[in-house]
């Protein structure tokens, strides 16, 4: 397949850009983090929108991993967007974050077999596409990490729900102030999940062949593309993550189809992930040139990015847009940073990553106030929480 999209070369990360119809000031990224501080009833918490504005100088945000409804969760207090309170909520950060000048979207999610049964409505199974249990942990409050539960196969019937639910959240979404939304295909929720012949046994039209275990994704990004606009829609995958207890007989054979296909709805941005999520980048061979030959559009990267790789992926076109992950926790103002080559600081001790007080969270200085420094890392690994997702 032939990519028709070309910008010229020599760009600056610095300069602004627009993927699909989201115009940005500059071509850094704020990964979506998952940060465990939603409130009752899963709103947004009473400092999150202080704490993207601090952080509205990235080119774009990408708002935490948010559910797309009760079944979907599958960690602690993280927020969803398919409730008037939630919409409310989320409509206090996208008013923030536009006043100081901000781009978000929001990045929606169904944990699937991630997920245990004390997020679940009177402790049912989570789902998944087959009954195969996740050699992985979440993250519950009152009980730190734990176990996964062994999840159910959905129903066959109980798939056009699914993907209803992914388009009503990004219809909320919208209604909540956002300027898109980026669909979490990745790190072995219920998407990704349905991709990988590790974790998806199914016959059905849903599994088996390559183009029947992408079908779900691919449903899922063509009903929320018709209510949003594809331009407004961005779509994140993980080809050789092990996160989620993920894995795939051929990866490259798989996402080479699944990007071929994606790149057909004209999205606003595809987001990757090199290597293993907060882990190495050459954790498995693959072939991420010929995986971008194949989308025509805006191609975004992500994770274990410094300064110098950064610049160098957008300078020589490698890339369109490069996020990051933890060095945004702890650099509210990374892109100054960035721009003018300063050290990074360190993050907080771990307990304040989940949950808590404002400690960790909105209480990192500005580069005038801070000492010390710390090489720009990304999302935390694959059995150490969901952060980065």
């Amino acid at each position: 397949m032939l990519k028709l999209y070309r910008e010229p070369l020599s760009r600056s990360l610095f300069e602004p850009t627009a993927a699909g119809a989201l115009k940005l000031a500059n071509r850094i990224v704020m990964a979506p983090l998952t940060r465990s501080r939603a409130g009752p009833a899963l709103v947004p918490g009473p400092f999150a929108a202080e704490y993207y504005t601090q952080r509205a100088t990235a080119g774009l945000i990408i708002a935490e991993a948010t559910q797309i409804s009760a079944q979907a969760q599958g960690y602690a207090d993280t927020p969803g967007c398919y409730t008037d309170a939630q919409v409310a909520g989320w409509k206090k950060v996208t008013d923030a974050v536009h006043a100081r000048g901000g781009t978000i979207v929001i990045q929606l999610w169904h944990t699937g077999r991630m997920s245990h049964t004390i997020f679940q409505k009177d402790g049912a199974a989570p789902v998944g596409p087959s009954a195969i249990r996740a050699n992985a942990k979440t993250f519950a409050a009152s009980l730190g990490l734990i176990d996964v539960s062994m999840p159910r196969a959905l129903d066959l019937s109980e798939i056009p729900g699914i993907i209803a639910d992914f388009r009503y959240a990004a219809a909320r979404a919208i209604e909540a102030g956002f300027d898109g939304v980026e669909l979490h295909g990745a790190h072995g929720y219920l998407l990704d999940a349905f991709l990988r012949d590790g974790s998806n046994h199914r016959t059905d039209l849903y599994g088996g062949s390559v183009e029947r275990r992408a079908r779900l994704i691919l449903e899922t990004t063509e009903a929320v593309a018709e209510q949003i606009g594809a331009n407004r829609l961005g779509v994140r995958l993980s080809p050789v993550s092990p996160a989620g207890d993920q894995r795939d007989s051929n990866p490259q054979m798989l996402f080479n189809y699944v990007v071929e296909q994606l790149s057909t709805f004209g999205l606003a941005y595809l987001h990757i992930v090199e290597g293993a999520t907060g882990g190495a980048r050459d954790n498995l061979p693959f072939d991420y040139t010929a995986l971008q030959d194949r989308f025509d559009g805006v191609w975004m990267v992500n994770n274990g990015y410094d300064r110098a790789m950064a610049m160098d992926a957008i300078a020589s076109g490698r890339a369109d847009l490069v996020s990051f992950g933890r060095a945004f926790i702890s650099n509210p103002d990374l892109v100054r940073r960035l721009r003018e080559d300063l050290p990074l600081s360190p993050l907080m001790e771990p307990a304040t990553l989940y949950g808590g007080s404002p400690h960790g969270y909105i209480d990192y200085p500005a580069a005038e106030l801070a000492h010390g420094s710390l090489p720009i890392l990304e999302a935390v690994g694959a059995n150490r929480g969901p952060t980065g997702t």
